[in-house]
């Protein structure tokens, strides 16, 4: 069965920082390109950044230099180290399993992408 399990999340002053973990079951994980997203309240999903599984990293401009994607594939693991911390990036993250990828980018999966249940992240100023 597959299941997508994040960590981490909670509320941070504006310059701050949080890792968040997606632990994942799934079958040939490490063939897998893997992606977090975002949602904010009254907005669109968004992809944040994306890992392929030779370790090639995309990320959204809006985090690029504060973020870090990164996986384990020993233990079937996604990370997301978030620094300087920006209200802007107030919002439920949620890990994914792009299935079917030529390309690696956080979307490429479409209908063949396995969410997770999402992680709180609120940035105060």
């Amino acid at each position: 069965q597959v299941q997508l399990v994040e960590s981490g999340g909670g509320s941070v002053q504006a310059g701050g920082s949080l890792r968040l973990s997606c632990e994942v079951s799934i079958p040939r994980y490490s063939a897998y390109c893997m992606a977090w997203f975002r949602q904010a309240p009254g907005k669109e999903r968004e992809g944040v950044a994306a890992i392929d599984s030779d370790g090639t990293t995309t990320y959204a401009d809006s985090v690029k230099g504060r973020f870090t994607i990164s996986r384990d594939n020993a233990e079937n693991t996604l990370y997301l180290q978030m620094n300087s911390l920006k209200p802007e990036d107030t919002g439920m993250y949620y890990c994914a399993a792009e299935g079917g990828c030529t390309y690696c980018y956080a979307g490429c999966g479409a209908d063949n992408t396995k969410w997770g249940q999402g992680t709180q992240v609120t940035v105060s100023s």
